[in-house]
């Protein structure tokens, strides 16, 4: 009996991260890391298979890495739950209903693509999908910014994105980099050395409107 337990465990499990993923892909609007509010509410506070800690951790690695952060994000979660195949898992789960309806909209959109009524309808979505992603810049800002360093590493490279064509990548690897030797003068100095916020707030576990979008 405790041999087959183990296989019919995992499958279960195997199971209910494809279908949390498939219930997240065709529910949010908007991607990358406008999907980041609604996986934190069903992966964090609903299924309780991570901590907040955790999800900041892995925004930030999904972000820095190749691909879209959402897709990164759900490969990170499987494989953190159930290895290779956690991830396999997660990543067609997110995948799959979005592959379906952009498909299906690719074939239809020539018919519609100039109707004033449709037109109006991308605007408000775009609208939407700009609250979306503040809502996840704010979430990320909340557990990343929490002194001189973190912040003057936000405004640097805010300016450097907007006043320079320095790529992205540069950044990214910059960021750590700068974190690091900011770590080690801190150490050589005798001062505290923090890697997240001293005080932490209790979030409302209310579903926010975007679960539902």
């Amino acid at each position: 009996m405790q041999v087959s337990a183990a296989p019919k465990k995992k499958m279960h499990m195997l199971g209910q991260i494809f279908t949390a993923f498939l219930k997240i892909g065709p529910s949010t609007f908007g991607g990358g890391y406008a999907m980041i509010a609604t996986i934190e509410r069903e992966i964090v506070e609903r299924r309780k298979w991570m901590e907040t800690e955790e999800m900041a951790d892995m925004v930030s690695v999904a972000g820095s890495a190749p691909g879209g952060v959402a897709v990164n994000s759900a490969a990170f979660v499987g494989y953190r739950l159930g290895g290779l195949a956690g991830a396999s898992a997660a990543v067609i789960g997110i995948t799959l209903p979005t592959l379906v309806i952009v498909l299906a909209l690719s074939f239809t959109f020539a018919w519609f693509r100039d109707n004033p009524k449709v037109e109006a309808a991308l605007k408000g979505v775009h609208a939407a999908i700009t609250a979306l992603i503040l809502l996840a810049a704010w979430k990320m800002a909340r557990t990343s910014l929490f002194d001189a360093v973190t912040f003057g590493i936000t405004a640097a490279a805010l300016a450097i994105l907007l006043l320079t064509q320095v790529h992205s990548l540069w950044l990214i690897a910059g960021g750590p980099l700068v974190g690091l030797a900011a770590s080690f003068i801190r150490r050589k100095r005798g001062w505290e050395v923090r890697t997240e916020p001293s005080h932490r707030t209790e979030e409302d576990r209310a579903m926010l409107p975007e679960y539902y979008i």
